[in-house]
């Protein structure tokens, strides 16, 4: 049968059948449309199918009747897709995921872009290639966000998947036993269901941007290789029209705020000093929600810095080379690295430069050298043994400087420009000699009111409020882990939510440590803090933590529980996120008749359904 055809001067044809099939152009959009391709030669057609695939990607809109078919002439569409799933507790996985998700787009690579809370497991099946970005929490557990995908492939409902390629990275910090453990374990779950690896696991400690750009790149050009993308087909699309618009400050691109007040809140005679910090966002127009974290980017100690150049032999005016810029390795020390925090990998590299027998024992016993570097600094690992190095032995030995995270203490429906943090600072002695943590100190001794600070915001969507404002909260905070919490008071306060809100806090003692008492106070008159119970573990003989309070209310606590209440735990990871844990499957066991295997359960599925959060560090 005779077919007219439309004809171009190019030489390019098109069925006329194909250009009038069910088409969703109108007639005087598809003339045009046609006009347009009649002068392109074959190398711009190519270039354009792309560019309007990529587009209808980006604005997840359906691929028409017509261009699909028309695609079997003049598409450039990949014949497989990428899929980024992300496993992030407070952020940078996921921040992570979304750079790879924009760097695939520009390189004309087919993706999308999944939380693990919202990727079904058995779709894996489905899938060719797949990366998972994944940091790990607390002591080598899942993020909350990936617990269910976690739990899904280890069961016997996962999905054989010999049709499947992936790629693992991992966040994590060293300092701790289970180092990366979440990626290890995807990485190890995906081999056992018969996957094959296209790219090797990266394990990506604290300071991980150069390592990870360099595994994202590796990674990105075996894809698109697979995918057999040439260079005529890449669409180097505009990043406005593949993402929704970013915050223009960033973690790479912070804002310059003002110290506005810096106010001790703990007693004369407690024994730690805690400081309420107000900071002026300006005109930024950066926003928060409660439950966000505040990225701090702070500057050594000079006084610090000094005793390192002089441990290691160095004047402080050699010329190092950081980032392809020439500076002097005090102003080196000062702005681009970690100096205050050991870490096992330091100590491991200056044992071996330095011969130093003490720390070569350490490093044979992972344990000691873990307990070792969290109870000393660098300065005191430098001490070990005097040694001289040169300018770059002595930043080989450690880690690029990373912002400090806080939870922030406010809302901005309550403070507007301003952002608020409770900040504990980290002070002792050591050997005679008074010891500072690196950013606490920055942000409560050494920043003036008026003086600029480097922020930015690290948004934690597994830390936030029910949507539903009717919905019972219980929050238990000891220490500065009351921060978030007065976030979430005022937050509750000015949406005039009618949920109760039930408040767990412990401290020290209670006249010299309880944190905010007056606004407690006030929160309680007024009704918008239904309850409050407190734990001052040194007021009495035998000390009483908020999970001693928590198991003495337990059958209003399963009650509440019962009624739909989200727990929140903000605070210690080592103690007493695992003591309230434990409280709450106790809870679950006498209250609800559970045994101990179903009371475990329980309280997991309420993780897994956001109903049970934690900010834990």
């Amino acid at each position: 049968m005779n077919r007219e055809v439309v004809t171009m001067s190019s030489g390019n044809t098109i069925p006329q059948e194909l250009a009038s099939l069910a088409s969703p152009l109108n007639d005087a959009q598809l003339n045009g449309l046609q006009r347009t391709i009649s002068e392109l030669s074959p190398q711009q057609l190519a270039w354009v199918s792309g560019y309007f695939w990529g587009l209808s990607q980006s604005q997840a809109s359906s691929i028409s009747t017509f261009s699909s078919q028309a695609a079997t002439l003049v598409s450039t569409e990949p014949a497989t897709q990428l899929t980024i799933i992300f496993a992030s507790q407070t952020g940078n996985a996921k921040g992570l995921a979304e750079g790879l998700e924009r760097e695939a787009q520009a390189a004309g690579i087919a993706v999308q872009l999944f939380d693990a809370s919202d990727y079904k497991g058995k779709d894996l099946a489905k899938e060719t290639h797949v990366i998972f970005v994944a940091s790990t929490n607390g002591e080598g557990e899942a993020p909350d966000n990936a617990l269910a995908l976690h739990e899904f492939l280890q069961s016997k409902k996962a999905p054989k998947l010999p049709h499947l390629q992936y790629g693992v990275i991992g966040l994590g910090d060293s300092s701790y036993e289970f180092f990366c453990q979440t990626g290890k374990d995807f990485d190890a779950f995906l081999e056992q269901l018969g996957a094959k690896r296209f790219i090797e696991r990266v394990d990506c400690d604290v300071d991980y941007e150069h390592q990870a750009a360099e595994w994202k790149a590796k990674a990105l050009a075996v894809v698109k290789e697979a995918f057999a993308i040439t260079a005529a087909q890449v669409v180097q699309l505009p990043v406005s029209q593949t993402t929704s618009p970013l915050s223009q400050y960033s973690k790479q691109n912070p804002y310059s705020a003002t110290l506005l007040t810096s106010q001790k809140i703990t007693g004369r005679d407690s024994g730690k000093e805690v400081r309420h910090i107000e900071i002026d966002l300006g005109e930024s127009g950066i926003t928060y929600q409660s439950g966000d974290a505040l990225g701090v980017w702070y500057e050594n100690d000079t006084e610090l810095v000094n005793a390192v150049l002089s441990a290691t032999g160095l004047s402080g005016v050699e010329s190092v080379e950081v980032d392809g810029e020439s500076l002097s390795i005090h102003s080196a020390l000062m702005h681009k690295y970690e100096i205050t925090a050991a870490n096992p990998q330091m100590m491991t590299k200056f044992a071996e430069l330095s011969g130093c027998a003490k720390l070569l024992e350490l490093v044979e016993d992972k344990e000691k050298l873990r307990l070792y570097a969290s109870r000393h600094q660098v300065i005191d690992v430098l001490r070990e043994k005097q040694t001289k190095l040169t300018a770059q032995a002595l930043l080989s030995l450690l880690r690029r400087l990373t912002p400090r995270l806080y939870s922030i203490a406010s809302s901005q429906s309550e403070v507007e420009d301003e952002v608020h943090l409770t900040v504990s600072i980290v002070q002792y002695t050591h050997q005679d000699e008074h010891r500072f943590g690196g950013a606490s100190s920055y942000l409560g001794q050494r920043l003036e009111e008026g003086d600029k600070v480097k922020v930015f915001i690290e948004h934690n969507n597994n830390f936030k409020l029910p949507q539903d404002d009717n919905v019972p909260i219980i929050m238990i905070g000891p220490g500065t882990g009351i921060a978030p919490f007065r976030s979430f008071i005022q937050e509750r306060d000015n949406r005039e939510a009618k949920g109760k809100n039930w408040l767990f806090f412990g401290d020290r003692t209670f006249t010299q440590d309880f944190l905010y008492q007056v606004e407690w106070q006030k929160y309680l008159k007024s009704g918008v803090l239904s309850r409050l119970d407190v734990a001052f573990s040194r007021d009495q003989h035998e000390k009483i933590y908020v999970q001693h309070r928590l198991l003495e209310q337990s059958e209003l606590v399963w009650q509440w529980i019962q009624n739909g209440a989200y727990l929140y735990v903000c605070g210690d990871a080592t103690h007493m996120a695992k003591d309230v844990h434990d409280a709450l499957i106790v809870i679950a066991q006498q209250q609800g008749g559970l045994s101990r295997e179903q009371a475990e359960t329980y309280i997991n599925d309420l993780r897994k359904a956001k109903r049970y959060q934690r900010d834990v560090y």
